[in-house]
């Protein structure tokens, strides 16, 4: 929803860029809103490669160079086949492995058992065949399993970034100098494990979660600071905080995981919890992120830690007695603030 979409679906179409597109849809065999040229019969699919050459290059150069996951597809299209055939002869020993999803083949009601099994045998041929262009088949007992897949799969790809959610007009008990160390550190120890940052700029947080990540992202040559951290300042002024929740869900929308930190803030001159703080909490976990509150630098971060630590079967179902343990330790304030980073990087770990 919300998605710029640059659709192609005639050749003179794949050398424009779509401004702002978010995705490339290719319709190779056209579009029913122009159905003269739409490719329909056997002899469109014979002379395709004669009038459409540059959309099996294209097709050709992303088999080739990404990793596809086939739904709904039968590879009964003879142009994909020819597709497939040129690529298996020219990457032999070293083509890209792909997926596809099939429903497993059952028996039907008042279907014979030699039909079934005849059924069954064509089906397991074109999985083997399949591997051929190394395309591995995951096969499904119903097609609403589909659904579970594709989440699972945004949930992996997701947890490799990060929400740092915080504020912090003052830090407790920690000196201002021990504080900033520690978000530093705790920024640079994610990005040194390939994570992105995500962060609203968050006041006393977000400087020292940006510092952080800078100096790792630049003390490691090849990175680039747009894969590793995304910037989302808070519109300012009293109009502006009339979209604050929509700028949360669109911030939060980019990560699998959220660190709360600290949670306090100034108001008529006393410091109380952050409520921005709470409604990231809630809106991750609807959005169903991993929470880690690190309860040991205290205020709202700390009673989420309390609230996460309460109901951790429902937060983690199925959790190992490790997994409870490490939470358990990042609500002790009397632990190293070095020594919370590490846990935090072993609780990512146990999540993959």
């Amino acid at each position: 929803m919300g998605k710029v979409a640059d659709v192609k679906y005639t050749t003179d179409q794949l050398p424009n860029t779509k401004h702002k597109r978010d995705i490339i849809v290719y319709k190779m065999h056209g579009d029913v809103e122009h159905a003269n040229n739409a490719i329909l019969t056997k002899d469109d699919y014979e002379k395709y490669y004669i009038g459409h050459a540059p959309f099996i290059t294209a097709l050709s150069g992303d088999l080739v160079s990404k990793t596809f996951l086939f739904i709904g597809f039968s590879f009964t299209d003879p142009n994909l086949d020819y597709i497939l055939s040129l690529i298996r002869i020219n990457f032999s020993s070293g083509q890209r492995e792909h997926y596809c999803i099939f429903k497993k083949r059952v028996k039907a009601p008042e279907e014979t058992e030699e039909k079934f099994r005849y059924a069954k045998i064509k089906q397991e041929l074109a999985i083997n065949d399949l591997k051929r262009f190394n395309i591995q088949t995951i096969l499904v007992d119903d097609y609403s399993e589909i659904t579970m897949i594709l989440q699972t799969i945004e949930s992996r790809f997701r947890q490799r970034t990060v929400l740092i959610s915080g504020s912090a007009h003052e830090y407790g008990t920690l000196a201002s100098n021990q504080a900033e160390i520690f978000i530093q550190h705790l920024s640079q120890a994610l990005i040194r494990n390939e994570c992105k940052i995500v962060s609203g700029f968050g006041v006393g947080v977000g400087s020292h979660v940006i510092t952080g990540a800078l100096q790792q992202i630049y003390a490691t040559p090849g990175e680039k600071l747009h894969d590793q951290l995304i910037l989302r300042p808070f519109p300012q002024g009293q109009e502006a905080q009339r979209q604050w929740e929509t700028y949360r869900q669109d911030m939060i929308a980019n990560a699998g995981i959220a660190i709360f930190l600290f949670g306090n803030r100034c108001r008529d001159g006393h410091v109380e919890l952050a409520s921005g703080v709470r409604r990231e909490f809630e809106v991750a976990k609807g959005k169903g992120l991993k929470l880690i509150p690190i309860g040991a630098t205290g205020y709202m971060a700390e009673e989420l830690w309390k609230e996460v630590m309460t109901d951790f079967d429902i937060y983690y179902p199925n959790a190992s007695d490790e997994l409870k343990k490490a939470f358990a330790s990042l609500g002790n304030d009397c632990i190293p603030l070095a020594q919370h980073i590490e846990t935090v990087i072993k609780i990512l770990a146990m999540f993959q």
